[in-house]
């Protein structure tokens, strides 16, 4: 499964456990305006970490976290590769 769709199903998925409303998940989202809270973030990016075995947001300084869901989906393919 790519990255893409495994991030979208995370949060999905994390959005349903949460009962979050979720909006549709495109890449221009804002991270803050999709439905995840700030926990849900954290819950996404320890899966993220458990899954794949990285963190790219703990050596993301301030000024480069990701902004949208595009964003956030291409720091973690960037990682990985």
């Amino acid at each position: 499964m790519a990255m893409r769709d495994t991030i979208i199903e995370m949060m999905t998925n994390i959005a349903q456990q949460q009962r979050k409303p979720l909006a549709p998940l495109q890449d221009d989202l804002n991270l803050l305006s999709s439905g995840l809270d700030s926990l849900c973030i954290a819950i996404l990016v320890a899966e993220l970490d458990e899954e794949f075995g990285i963190d790219p947001l703990s050596s993301t300084d301030d000024h480069n976290l990701p902004v949208t869901v595009g964003d956030f989906i291409r720091l973690y393919e960037n990682a990985m590769q």
